[in-house]
């Protein structure tokens, strides 16, 4: 019976993986250059015009290194807002739309395949 339910409860989850699982980390890589001028991944990463993104998947918005953050991205992690995998392919494709106020002034990526990758490449990144 314990192996009929772990069974059921591995399908199941199997089946609630988040779209960006879909992601291919290598073509990430190639996406992620659009965003190389304003931030940095990898070990000796530095701020740039934007922040840091090792450790970005998870972390709640706002925060993260020492970085001047906007206003409006303190104040929605504040309110919550954790970069899981589905926000981050919400704020990748319109920035702005979701926290207005943002100092990114990226105007987003417009394919759902290169936000998968790009999200796939970013968790290759731990803080």
């Amino acid at each position: 019976m314990k192996a009929k339910l772990l069974l059921a409860l591995a399908i199941v989850g199997a089946s609630i993986v988040p779209a960006a699982a879909a992601g291919d980390a290598v073509r990430g890589e190639t996406v992620f250059k659009k965003c190389m001028a304003c931030h940095a991944v990898g070990d000796g990463a530095r701020n740039k015009v934007g922040p840091v993104l090792n450790g970005i998947v998870g972390r709640t918005a706002g925060t993260g290194g020492d970085y001047k953050y906007s206003n409006a991205m303190v104040e929605a992690g504040a309110g919550g807002l954790a970069w899981t995998e589905d926000k981050l392919a919400e704020y990748l494709a319109a920035p702005k739309a979701m926290v207005p106020g943002t100092k990114m002034s990226f105007a987003g990526l417009k394919e759902t395949q290169d936000i998968e990758d790009v999200i796939a490449y970013l968790a290759t990144f731990t803080e």
